[in-house]
């Protein structure tokens, strides 16, 4: 009896399916268990060069050295930079109270205490997203 070549890859595409389908699955458990927060500052405008200094040091140091730091985006309003928008994504509520305790994240806060004059915490849920493959 002879087998034809689809019928031959019939079962090494069946596992490649239910493969690509376990890790999306496991992608989007991990999704949902994500803690996602929108900081809206406000910064005293004399002070914003020392402050987005600050911000940048502790964002950078954040996701190199802490795993479940995930993403960090900072953008100030085009009218008024002193309003500063921050999206974090954290790995989970754990990771999050674990980086609030970090010595990076207690030195960026005693910097910035005389600097921001308020502070909303928001938090939210991520409905989706989309970018391009890292170049």
């Amino acid at each position: 009896m002879k087998i034809s070549k689809q019928t031959a890859l019939l079962p090494a595409i069946v596992t490649l399916f239910i493969l690509t389908l376990s890790f999306s699955i496991q992608a989007m458990a991990q999704e949902k268990n994500q803690m996602v927060r929108l900081a809206k500052i406000k910064v005293d405008p004399l002070q914003l060069d020392k402050y987005n200094a600050a911000l940048k040091e502790q964002m950078t140091t954040a996701v190199r050295v802490e795993p479940g730091v995930l993403t960090y985006y900072a953008v100030a309003d085009k009218i008024d930079p002193s309003h500063i928008t921050i999206l974090e994504i954290y790995a989970d509520t754990t990771a999050y109270k674990s980086h609030i305790e970090t010595p990076h994240f207690k030195k960026y806060k005693d910097t910035v205490k005389g600097m921001v004059t308020s502070l909303e915490l928001v938090d939210v849920n991520l409905v989706g997203s989309a970018k391009k493959p890292d170049r």
